[in-house]
């Protein structure tokens, strides 16, 4: 399987989750909130990362469902 970062990215009217490199939307939705949770999902099952952008375009938020190569220490 490939590990594609997923992203939430602004679409047309609503919001797509969009994989690392795709041109193509992986799926389209109404709200913000159920492109994350789909994005969520996907994320985890890959073991990649999900990016959540704003309505500007702009990375707000990043998450990593996968091995995170620098864990934080403490």
């Amino acid at each position: 399987m490939i590990k594609k970062n997923q992203h939430v990215v602004p679409h047309n009217n609503g919001w797509a989750v969009l994989g690392a490199g795709n041109e193509r939307v992986t799926s389209i939705h109404r709200t913000q909130k159920s492109a994350i949770q789909a994005a969520r999902q996907t994320a985890i099952r890959q073991k990649s990362e999900m990016l959540i952008h704003g309505q500007n375009g702009q990375i707000r938020e990043r998450n990593t469902y996968g091995q995170d190569p620098y864990p934080p220490k403490g």
